[in-house]
Formats: C-alpha cells, structure tokens, sequence
C-alpha cells in the first residue's frame, strides 16, 4: 500500500533537472569568475586606478573597493529576492546574470587614473555597485532554483553542482589570469592585459541567460501559482513570519563566506604580498587547490544525501576552529610542503561547506519566501563578514605583522557559528518545506 504522502509524490524528468541545474550553474560559474578575475588582478588594478602609494596601501585600497559591492548587496537581495517569490525564479535570474556581466564587461573599459584622473575609481565604484545589486538576487535564487527541481534524496548531489560551478569560475579565472601572466610581458599585463578577463564576461552572461530562458519556472513555484498561494508582500511575510529561519542562515553564512572569502579570494594576493611568491607560482598554487575541491565537491554533496548535511557542516566548523589557525601557520612556513599542506587542509574543510551549503539553505524557508528569505539573510550575512574579509585580512596582517592572523580570522567566525550550526535542523531526504508533493524518483526522458 502507499502512504498518502507518496500518493501526492510526483516524478521529475532527469533531463529537466539536468538542464535546470546546468543553467543555474552557469549563472553561478559567471558570478564567481567575476569576482575571481577582480582579486586575481588586484594587483594590477591598484596600479591602474591609485596614484603613487606602496603597493600594499593600494592592494588594500583595492580590496576596500571589492567590499564596496558588498554594501548593495543586501539592498539587491531585499529587493530582487522578494521579487523572485512573487514573479518567479526564472525572469529575476535572467535579469540577474545580464546585469553582472554587463558590469563586469564595463570594468573591463574603464579609463585609468592616469587618463582620466579621480574619475577612474570613481566609475570602478559605480560598476562595483551595479554588480553587487545584481548579486544579491543571483546566489539565493539559482540555490532555490536547483532545490526546487532535484528529488529530495538526491537534492545534495544535484546542488552541489551549484558549488561546482562557483569553483569554475574561480578556476576559469585563475586559470585564465595564469595563460596571460605566462603569454605577455609584466608591461603587457599591466597595461591592458588585466583587462581581457573582464571583456570575456559578456559574452559567459549571454550564454548564461540563453540556457536560462530554455527552461520553465520551478515545479514548487508553478504550484504556488496553481493554488493561488504567491505571496503578495513576500517581503513583510519574510522579516514578520520568518526571521527566525533568516537568523540561521545569516549564522551559517557567516563562517562560511569568511571561509569561502579567505581561502579562495584574499589567498593569491596574501601568497603574493604576505609570503612573496611569485604572481604565477601563487595563482598555481591556488589553481591546484581548486581543483582538488572540484574533484571532491560532487561526491560531498552525494554525501550529504546520505549521512545528511548538519554532520558535515559540524565537521567542517569544529574543523576550522582546530585547524584553522596551524593551517596558515604552515603557509607562514614559506616552504613547498607547508604551503601545500596548508592549502589543501583549508581546502579540505571548505569543501565540506561547498558540498553542502546550497541544498542545506534553500531547505530553512517555505517555497512562497524562500527566495527572498535566503537572499536577504544570506547578502546580509555576506556584506558584513565576506566582502570585508580581503580588506580586513590585509590590513590584520600589516598592522600586526603576523603572517598567521587569517586563520585567527577563520576561527573567530567559526566558534560565533557554531549556535547556528547547531540549531539547523536535518534537511536531506526531506520534501522541502512549503512543498505538499515530495519528488521521490527520478523518471528518465
């Protein structure tokens, strides 16, 4: 006999979610190769936007710019994640991959200070925020998109596909920002070679969002709409009815953008200026590193679907705290062995977070808020402790002169974490909240 819950159940079409989690991805991948490219070449935008000055005083000034997209962050999530709960998921994640690359595309032509004066980095800022606005609706919604395709046993291996495009952008970044070092001059690079990342984003966006217009709305959002169940102020039924589930997820965000922020953005500068590696053999490292974390981030994510997700993030948090600060002790080292060993024990913990974090998220908000709930709680988190961190980072290390302080940094925010980590409830091989019909098998095409 079947039980009434699986007589709702619905069967989803392999090929859907497939195309589904691909265009999500996409998304995700271009978000990230923008931000990559920007920490990648910090370098050289500090020469380009910042008269006169050390080099260490304009990297930072740099990483402050990074951190100005940040603050608009919230205002997009509160904006266009609400939205996505009312029009749906796909229009806003269209909207939002447009207009990241086109910003992105923008920096990439921007004029130096040496042409143009305090205009350059006054326009870098504008460009900064514009893309930072449309990120905060990017993120939550290409989670809640995936989340709400996947069956529910395999939601963690089909969201960490979410992740897996995040580390491609970082690797097609890094990856790319490696062939231009190798294949140009340091004049070369400086003068416009940092600039051809930037110009490549367009044309990613374009694709992005013609995967992304293939497909339909999600089937938990479509039920909304059939039941005449959207939310007409998603907005006031988020802070009103579900501040609570919003408060976890900016405590969860919390140690994992700092960790996400720290390890994959701020480590090629910090291997540069910090340790004094060369530019190429620092982004190699970071290269190596993020491909081991994408070798290891689809198995992770299958196992979370079977021994659930709250083990992992506990393992990862605690793991931070222990290992966090000896993790940058032996990058400290200046040695080969420490800086691999290093890298690849942060890499490690990370990936129990990447494998996880995208299928566990979604999973704290009912479908007619969860775009909007994730996007506010998640910017939120991320304005304040993510987009901060390189600048933080760099001036720590400055001022104090302990190449160590990021892993300090990291363990702070994974013992503030660590209430969130526990209270989050157990999500994998669960219907998602709000979702009557629990998607139990996946039907091939």
């Amino acid at each position: 006999m079947t039980t009434p819950q699986q007589q709702q159940a619905h069967e989803v079409d392999e090929r859907t979610v497939r195309k589904a989690v691909g265009a999500a991805a996409m998304g995700n991948l271009v978000e990230w190769f923008d931000y990559g490219i920007y920490s990648y070449v910090a370098i050289y935008i500090a020469m380009s936007f910042f008269p006169g000055g050390d080099s260490g005083s304009n990297v930072a000034l740099t990483f402050a710019l990074f951190a100005v997209a940040y603050l608009v962050r919230p205002l997009g999530g509160t904006i266009l994640g609400p939205l996505g709960d009312r029009i749906g998921r796909k229009r806003v994640l269209a909207l939002t991959i447009v207009v990241m690359s086109a910003a992105s595309f923008a920096i990439g032509l921007l004029p130096t200070f040496g042409a143009v004066g305090w205009l350059a980095p006054i326009l870098l800022v504008i460009a900064r925020l514009v893309q930072g606005f449309a990120t905060g609706g990017e993120y939550g919604g290409a989670a809640a998109f995936i989340a709400e395709y996947a069956p529910d046993k395999r939601r963690g291996f089909y969201c960490s596909f979410l992740e897996f495009g995040t580390t491609g952008g970082f690797v097609l970044a890094a990856g790319l920002v490696t062939v231009l070092q190798l294949g140009l001059s340091p004049e070369a690079m400086a003068s416009w070679g940092w600039r051809i990342p930037f110009l490549i984003a367009g044309p990613l966006g374009l694709v992005g969002l013609y995967l992304r217009s293939k497909l339909e709305d999600t089937p938990a959002f479509r039920e909304l709409e059939e039941r005449h169940q959207v939310s007409e102020s998603p907005l006031k039924d988020t802070l009103v009815h579900h501040w609570r589930p919003v408060l976890v997820c900016m405590g969860l965000v919390l140690f994992y953008n700092v960790a996400v922020y720290t390890i994959l953005f701020y480590m090629p500068t910090y291997l540069q200026t910090t340790l004094g590696l060369g530019e190429t053999p620092a982004l190699l490292y970071i290269l190596g590193m993020m491909l081991m974390i994408m070798f290891v981030i689809i198995p992770v994510g299958a196992l979370s679907d079977r021994v659930g997700r709250k083990p992992l993030i506990v393992t990862a948090c605690i793991g931070f705290i222990v290992l966090g600060y000896p993790s940058f002790m032996l990058l400290a080292l200046g040695t080969v062995l420490g800086t691999v060993a290093g890298l690849v024990i942060l890499g490690l913990l990370l990936v129990l977070l990447l494998g996880t974090m995208s299928a566990t998220l979604p999973a704290l908000f009912a479908t007619d808020v969860r775009y909007g709930g994730f996007s506010i709680g998640y910017n939120l988190s991320t304005s304040i402790f993510g987009g901060t961190a390189p600048f933080i980072l760099e001036t720590l290390v400055i001022s104090t002169g302990n190449n160590a302080m990021p892993g300090i940094y990291i363990v702070v925010a994974s013992v503030i974490s660590l209430a969130a980590v526990i209270a989050v409830t157990e999500s994998a091989r669960k219907p998602l909240p709000g979702t009557s019909a629990a998607v139990l098998r996946v039907q091939p095409a």
